[in-house]
């Protein structure tokens, strides 16, 4: 990836910043891939996977990294996460994204690649957005809190301070200890607990291409098998011996997939 570009939108009553990067850009005609991150994610953690992808399906992508994230504008320091954090980013963050950038969304409906994080965001706003979205791949996405994954961010929390994820984090955001804590705190507190998206599933009009790993750390086939029975037209693919990130530990498979899919439902 190139040098990130930067972009200002108006976001929670706030003048921000998000940092993002086209993908192929040259194909102007060509379909969109959003990318959404996970949960400790930015645009740099993708690594070449959007590029892998697109040239792989013969699309455009456009990567960011969200609010908080990477080199985007901070949140200020020790303010609460909303509960809501995810189902923001869907109805107003990324349509504030992509106003931003000349994306037409009801004109250009892009499809949405999310991964864990990126995955419920995906379907919130495939959800709210109906007419402006062409297909989403939801990856690891999360429905519903399970204790599988408390417990794994648990582990995660009481290592974090002398981990490998500190300075991992470290390569990626500007803050890496605020969204760490930010994060973390949240999915772990007792307001987040009742966390559910259930709902909005079957608001889902367009064609959705779940996929999980069967070794997943943070949460069970059950999210997966939900996706599938509450949306309209979903496509269920397991990946074995695969765990939370499979654009990383199998990209071949994932992106063969993806190919799969868009070909069918938007060819």
């Amino acid at each position: 990836m190139t040098a990130l570009k930067r972009t200002a939108l108006l976001l929670q009553g706030r003048q921000i910043e998000l940092e993002y990067e086209w993908i192929t850009a040259q194909r102007a005609d060509a379909p969109l891939i959003v990318f959404l991150h996970e949960g400790l994610g930015a645009a740099a953690v993708w690594g070449d996977w959007p590029t892998v992808l697109c040239r792989a399906t013969g699309c455009r992508g456009l990567v960011y990294s969200r609010y908080g994230y990477g080199s985007s504008t901070p949140r200020p320091p020790g303010e609460p996460w909303p509960i809501d954090y995810l189902g923001h980013e869907a109805r107003e963050a990324l349509p504030a994204l992509l106003d931003a950038l000349g994306v037409d969304a009801a004109r250009d409906q892009p499809i949405l690649f999310g991964h864990s994080d990126g995955g419920s965001i995906a379907l919130q706003y495939a959800a709210a957005f109906p007419q402006a979205v062409r297909a989403i791949v939801v990856v690891a996405a999360h429905l519903f809190t399970e204790e599988m994954g408390s417990g794994r961010i648990r582990w995660m929390q009481h290592r974090y301070a002398n981990s490998a994820l500190r300075s991992n984090l470290a390569a990626v955001h500007d803050c890496p200890d605020d969204v760490f804590r930010g994060w973390s705190e949240l999915w772990l507190s007792e307001r987040f607990r009742d966390w559910n998206i259930e709902r909005c599933v079957p608001m889902i009009q367009c064609p959705v291409l779940a996929v999980q790993g069967a070794e997943d750390q943070y949460g069970t086939l059950d999210q997966l098998d939900q996706i599938a029975r509450l949306a309209r037209n979903a496509t269920r693919v397991v990946l074995e011996r695969c765990g939370h990130f499979p654009h990383s530990e199998q990209p071949a498979a994932l992106a063969a997939a993806v190919k799969t899919f868009l070909e069918k439902e938007i060819s």
